[in-house]
């Protein structure tokens, strides 16, 4: 073990013995989060209105404060957002994560200074311990870090008068850099100036520019992002592999999309046979999980972290959103193989938050989850019930089976019109359409479609058995289509991401239009 890692880890030997303590007893690590959580919040104003001084357990937590959506603390959220302070937490806020909605445009999600350290900073800790750990002879810590942030600016709703400081928002990686200490700064690229632009093409185009010569050993951020980051690097430097200009690459740490329908082409492009790669579970709302070994899919739940955990059983969750069932349990009751929907609530003031993420327990000791899905992000046009999960675990399967890669991808239902049966039409752009490979298209249309009927029982049933719909058909978008439309939309970069379902056709009509 190098004198570098032995020092971080004795640093750190603190949290890996919280770590071990709570993997346990993690019930006790959530019960004392939820009275700290109490604490945090009983002398705001939503403390106040939700009787917080009258909670004593989990049972009370339940009675005084209902699920919520982001719709519903909106209105808590934008006092915040004007100025006022002590809303949902017991401290001011400055920072809001912007991030996409599904009823509501954007969604702009509180970051406190509590939230920040004890949440998304510590998260990342725990992911580079165990790291650590398991690589003992890793160079990670000799060599830079480079992320791939976005963009923040003033909030428009801030009072931006002398009494006030200016409140911000952006993407929650630009937060994250804006704020990161002085001995973070020291290990990592690019510079805070460059790392926050708005403008990604010239953001990428100086990280080549200014840091092709550094000793990058890691990175971290949205694969199909840095999948372009890495293109632009290979191009500005006239080399095949990232490998070259980078040899001591070892590190990927990425989260916000599924990686699987990239990881060849990380393969390809960094030419590493030593790279590893780690999935984190970090949205707006908080670090929830973690990946502490290369060779298990599921996600180790970060605790100790400031977010109390509960979770509904999907087919229960339209009762529980109508307050007409209680069908919810916290961490300690999950069970394995169910598809649940998230509920959080943190030390950034969001209460029993309904997030809209799904997941599913493949491991309660300790506590591991995979990603499934959202509760919001699937197509139900006429039965078939297609979840994001199904469509990623179909799409991954089509692409190893026929050996093409994709850059990205999107779907929606073509409805039925006159004696015509509905179908799926996915448009995807292919890796290969950049390398002028040939695509055969029906081929990989019918393969998709198989694999779809295996796995997902509601749309086997819709396609052979009462024929309500079609074959789906498939789109081949020209190279750099989705880029285009990021940029004609405003989400260039940051933890911006396409849409992969929808029930209705505006996204898809947008990039026919771009496609031609």
């Amino acid at each position: 073990m190098n004198v570098i890692n032995t020092t971080i880890l004795t640093y750190f030997h603190r949290l890996l013995k919280d770590l071990e303590k709570t993997s346990i007893n993690p019930a006790l690590s959530q019960e004392k989060t939820l009275k700290y959580l109490i604490e945090g919040g009983k002398d705001t104003f939503f403390g106040k209105e939700h009787h917080f001084d009258s909670i004593n357990n989990y049972d009370d937590f339940r009675k005084f404060i209902p699920i919520r959506s982001y719709e519903e603390l909106k209105p808590y959220i934008e006092r915040l957002r004007k100025g006022e302070n002590y809303i949902l937490w017991n401290q001011k806020v400055k920072w809001f994560a912007k991030s996409s909605g599904t009823s509501s445009k954007s969604k702009y999600i509180p970051i406190t200074p509590d939230n920040l350290t004890k949440c998304h900073y510590h998260g990342f800790k725990q992911m580079l311990t165990y790291y650590l750990q398991q690589y003992p002879n890793s160079k990670i810590l000799y060599g830079k870090a480079l992320t791939l942030g976005g963009s923040i600016q003033i909030d428009e709703l801030s009072p931006n008068n002398i009494f006030k400081p200016d409140i911000f928002h952006g993407d929650l990686t630009a937060i994250l850099l804006k704020n990161s200490p002085y001995y973070a700064e020291l290990a990592r690229v690019p510079s805070r100036k460059i790392a926050i632009l708005t403008d990604f093409e010239k953001k990428v185009e100086l990280i080549a520019k200014n840091y092709s010569k550094s000793n990058i050993t890691n990175f971290s951020g949205v694969p199909s992002w840095n999948l372009i980051m890495l293109r632009k690097i290979l191009e500005y430097n006239n080399a095949k592999t990232i490998s070259e200009i980078w040899p001591n690459i070892e590190l990927f740490m990425h989260g916000g999309i599924n990686f699987e329908p990239y990881k060849t082409q990380f393969d390809e492009i960094i030419g590493n046979s030593q790279m590893h790669y780690l999935e984190n579970y970090n949205a707006s709302e908080g670090y929830f999980a973690y990946q502490n070994d290369p060779t298990d899919p599921g996600l180790q739940i970060s605790l100790n972290n400031g977010i109390f955990y509960e979770f509904i059983p999907l087919n229960y969750l339209h009762e529980v959103s109508q307050n007409t069932s209680n069908e919810i349990v916290p961490l300690s009751q999950v069970k394995k193989d169910i598809n649940y929907a998230m509920v959080i609530s943190t030390n950034s003031g969001l209460w029993r938050y309904l997030i809209g993420d799904c997941v599913k327990f493949i491991s309660t000791y300790p506590y591991k989850l995979v990603i499934t899905g959202r509760t919001q992000l699937y197509i139900n046009a006429f039965g078939e019930e297609l979840m994001i999960g199904n469509a990623e675990q179909a799409l991954s399967k089509a692409c190893n089976i026929t050996g093409y890669s994709i850059v990205d991808y999107t779907v929606a239902p073509i409805y039925m019109k006159n004696n015509n049966r509905g179908r799926h039409q996915w448009f995807i752009e292919f890796e290969n359409n950049h390398k002028n490979q040939n695509i055969d298209i029906e081929k990989f249309a019918e393969i998709l479609d198989e694999v779809l009927c295996n796995i997902n029982s509601d749309y086997e049933a819709k396609r052979k058995e009462t024929k309500t719909m079609s074959c789906l058909s498939i789109i081949s978008g020209k190279p750099g289509v989705f880029y285009k439309w990021m940029e004609t939309s405003n989400k260039i970069g940051g933890q911006n991401k396409v849409p992969r379902l929808s029930n209705d056709r505006n996204l898809i009509e947008a990039l026919l239009l771009l496609n031609k």
